[in-house]
Order: C-alpha cells, then sequence, then structure tokens
C-alpha cells in the first residue's frame, strides 16, 4: 500500500499505542512526531515518550510537538534517569512499552507498536500493521529502510542489496516448504525495536521487554513466539532510519551499520548459510509444526540444533 491510499477498515478495529525509548534526541524527536501526526489512521494516536538519562532538550521539543499536534498525537512522557547498572535499551524500551500497556488497560484490541527516536514511518505504517492483524498475527515486525536523505555509500549499498537477495532467496525457500497463512509472500524478515507491534494481551503474558543491554528486542519476539504468538513480517510495513554508525544503543541498528560498513571496506564477500541448508531447516520446522503444541515448540528447540555452516560465498553484483 502507497502513501495517501484509502484507510483501511481494519485499522478501525486496533488501539494503537506508539511506545518510544529516547535518550539525547532533541533533534529526530520531531521528525518521528510529525510523522505519526500524518499516519492514515484516523482519530487520536497514542504515544509514549520514554525519556532515559537526557541530558539535552528533548523534554522541550516533545512539548512543542504535543502542542502542535494537539487533538491528533496523545502524548504521554515519562523522563527518567536509570542508575548505571539500568541504563541501556532494555530499561527504556520495557518503560515505554509498560508504560504503553497501562495506557490501553481494558482495551480488548490494544495494539503497543515499538520504535525508535531515529526513525520515519511512512503515513500507512500504522494501517498497514492492522491489516497484518486482521489476517491472525499477533506481532507484526516492519522491515528497516535506509532514509532516503541519507543513502549509503555505493560500496556498502551493494553488500547490503547482496544479503538482500539471498534473503529473498531464503524466505522463498521457506515459503514453499512451510507456508505461513498469517505470513504470506510478499514479505521481508525484519522484527527489532524500530518497527515491532505485539498485542497487548500476548506482551502481557510473554513477562514484556527483558531487561537486557543489547538485544532485548529479539528476545522479546523469541518469548512471544514461545507463548504461541504469530510473527509476520508484511511487505508494506517498513520504516525509515538513519545509517548513523554512533546509536544510543549498545549493541543497536548504529553498530549493525558499523559493521555493514566495516565488511564492505573488505571488499571480501562474506559467507553464509547453503540454501541446501536453509531447505531442510524449513522440512524441519514443517515437521514440528505437525505436532501438538508444534509451532510455540520451534523457537525453544531450534536453539538446541547445530548452527548451520556458513559454506556459502555471497553474491555481490557490481
Amino acid at each position: 500500500m502507497l502513501d495517501g491510499e484509502p484507510t483501511n477498515p481494519l485499522a478501525a478495529a486496533c488501539d494503537f499505542c506508539v511506545c518510544v525509548p529516547a535518550r539525547d534526541e532533541e533533534e529526530r524527536l520531531p521528525v518521528l512526531l510529525a510523522a505519526l501526526a500524518r499516519q492514515t489512521l484516523p482519530g487520536v494516536i497514542r504515544v509514549v515518550i520514554a525519556l532515559n538519562n537526557t541530558t539535552d532538550a528533548s523534554f522541550a521539543v516533545v512539548a512543542e510537538a504535543r502542542a502542535a499536534f494537539k487533538g491528533r498525537l496523545h502524548v504521554h512522557v515519562e523522563d527518567v534517569t536509570f542508575p548505571p547498572g539500568l541504563a541501556h535499551a532494555g530499561s527504556a524500551r520495557r518503560l515505554a512499552m509498560d508504560t504503553g500497556l497501562s495506557l490501553l488497560a481494558g482495551s480488548a484490541q490494544g495494539i503497543l507498536v515499538s520504535t525508535d527516536a531515529d526513525t520515519c514511518p511512512p503515513a500507512c505504517w500504522l494501517e498497514n500493521i492492522a491489516a497484518a492483524f486482521g489476517r491472525g498475527a499477533d506481532l507484526v515486525g516492519g522491515r528497516i529502510e535506509i532514509d532516503r536523505a541519507e543513502p549509503l555509500p555505493p560500496e556498502v549499498a551493494l553488500l547490503r542489496h547482496a544479503w538482500d537477495r539471498y534473503w529473498n532467496a531464503v524466505r522463498a525457500i521457506e515459503d514453499e516448504v512451510d507456508p505461513l497463512p498469517w505470513n504470506p509472500p510478499p514479505r521481508h524478515g525484519d522484527h527489532t525495536g524500530a518497527s515491532l507491534a505485539i498485542r497487548a494481551q500476548l506482551y502481557r503474558e510473554c513477562g514484556g521487554v527483558p531487561l537486557l543491554s543489547t538485544g532485548e528486542d529479539r528476545a522479546l519476539v523469541a518469548a512471544a513466539v514461545t507463548h504461541g504468538g504469530r510473527l509476520a513480517h508484511p511487505a508494506n510495513v517498513y520504516t525509515f532510519v538513519s545509517p548513523r554508525r554512533n546509536g544510543r544503543a549498545e549493541g543497536g541498528m548504529a553498530r549493525a551499520m558499523q559493521e555493514l560498513f566495516e565488511l564492505a571496506a573488505t571488499q571480501d564477500a562474506p559467507a553464509a548459510p547453503s540454501y541446501e541448508q536453509w531447505r531442510e531447516r524449513a522440512l524441519w520446522r514443517r515437521g514440528m509444526r505437525s505436532l501438538p503444541d508444534g509451532h510455540a515448540r520451534i523457537p525453544r528447540e531450534e536453539m538446541l540444533l547445530a548452527p548451520m555452516r556458513r559454506d556459502m560465498k555471497l553474491e555481490i553484483g557490481r
């Protein structure tokens, strides 16, 4: 779905709260809040901003945006200073999501949507997320797209495109061998905190965001799927992010960008598991899914399998 298309009636059945951890993001928070105000989703949109260990003017710029978008965005701010042992992404995201959960108390169709302060979602972001829930998903991941105003250097873009082609081929194998009705093609494979939606009830049942210094978003997804949650990756759910390499969270998107830049600089093709291994893994998942409670057992038992061999060089076009 493109920006500006008609409103999806499924959106009316979802009660959203967008949850944003933020540390020293005075320049990027106004961009995010303006993008949320432009959503095609009708009505007032709840937003939680969890300012944590912030020393810049983030609180003031959020206050200005709250006034500018009054009647469109209902912005709730938590402003905290975590002690050194808890001053990390897990604490900040958990605070944002838990606060959103409390704001959705009593809602039968509550949906928590995690994003980051440096993102800029397109106008149909929430509406397309709603459509995915309407198809039976319990969690919806959004693809990470690089902000068009900050394009990658050519050699880095080539490597990123090579990985995209590889993962597209892997997903084609999975869709052939082990298709999932709630996660049909075309689809991507991202489910990070920059764009991750989850039913409020499932969030509560799986224990919420773990207090990890890094990887808290992936751990939340793993816990939710282990609880039987159905994860979807619709191609039309995505958000734009900065390719900056000096991020706020340890091991987050900025670190992934740094690793991509470093690998591109070597001009060596990285190794990845062969497509034959992915076909074997898809067959294994299909067999597991046929067992009682098999869907929920897959993430637990998959961790016990031997790691895939990186026996195939990535094909990088020029």
